[in-house]
């Protein structure tokens, strides 16, 4: 599957370097029509970690990353979306 375009949510998880990584989980699990208990049973983890991941109060492992990511069948990147606060413009 090919994303030309896409809504970035607004949970956003900001490091200690200032890199910020988005997600799109929300977007995606509600277009699945997915509930939050529906893809976390999905990926192994509780409930309250997709509440996390979509608020962006967590940032996934890389293990969790790929998991999610096929889910949707899509590569990380298309799930997660790092900035690195330099303004790419």
């Amino acid at each position: 599957m090919l994303i030309t375009q896409y809504t970035v949510c607004k949970a956003s998880f900001t490091s200690k370097g200032g890199v910020r990584m988005e997600n799109r989980l929300r977007e995606l699990r509600e277009r699945e029509s997915l509930t939050q208990e529906d893809l976390a049973a999905r990926v192994g983890v509780s409930r309250q970690t997709i509440i996390s991941l979509e608020r962006g109060r967590y940032n996934p492992s890389l293990m969790l990353a790929y998991k999610l990511a096929g889910v949707f069948g899509l590569r990380i990147e298309d799930v997660f979306l790092l900035e690195d606060g330099k303004g790419d413009e």
